[in-house]
């Protein structure tokens, strides 16, 4: 398991929405700007975060994206888990895998559903309000 650029610049993405978002749409531009990125690919990763609802777009002269709710009320968790497809540890924990055969018997799957939890819960500790307000000049 390894967290993709997709997963750390859907983070980033969210950071400059919050530190940025006052009530009106932030061009995709700015923020691909302010955070060294290809605009191409936030396009991507935006696309995403607006099928899963944090984000709303615009389109237009005032357009661009905001959040969809206060920055406090997002967790790392929300964020990362929304864009990344395969975000644990063992491929039979996703929910779209297959009935295991081996499950009912196999010694490590307790294992592998403890790491996923406590996984869950570390980035579960960090709010997008949180994240923001971190090194924020």
């Amino acid at each position: 398991m390894l967290i993709s650029t997709k997963g750390r610049y859907a983070l980033r993405i969210m950071i400059d929405l919050a530190r940025h978002d006052k009530a009106e749409y932030v061009p995709l531009k700015e923020i691909a700007e302010r955070q060294g990125m290809s605009e191409k690919y936030l396009e991507a990763i935006i696309k995403v975060l607006v099928t899963n609802k944090m984000v709303t777009g615009q389109r237009g002269k005032k357009g661009g994206y905001k959040l969809c709710k206060e920055p406090d009320e997002y967790t790392a968790w929300d964020i990362i888990s929304a864009v990344e497809n395969d975000f644990f540890a063992v491929s039979c924990l996703a929910p779209e895998a297959a009935a295991c055969e081996r499950a009912e018997h196999c010694a490590t799957l307790p294992m592998w559903r403890d790491f996923n939890e406590n996984l869950r819960q570390f980035f579960q500790k960090y709010t997008l309000e949180g994240l923001a307000s971190q090194g924020e000049a």
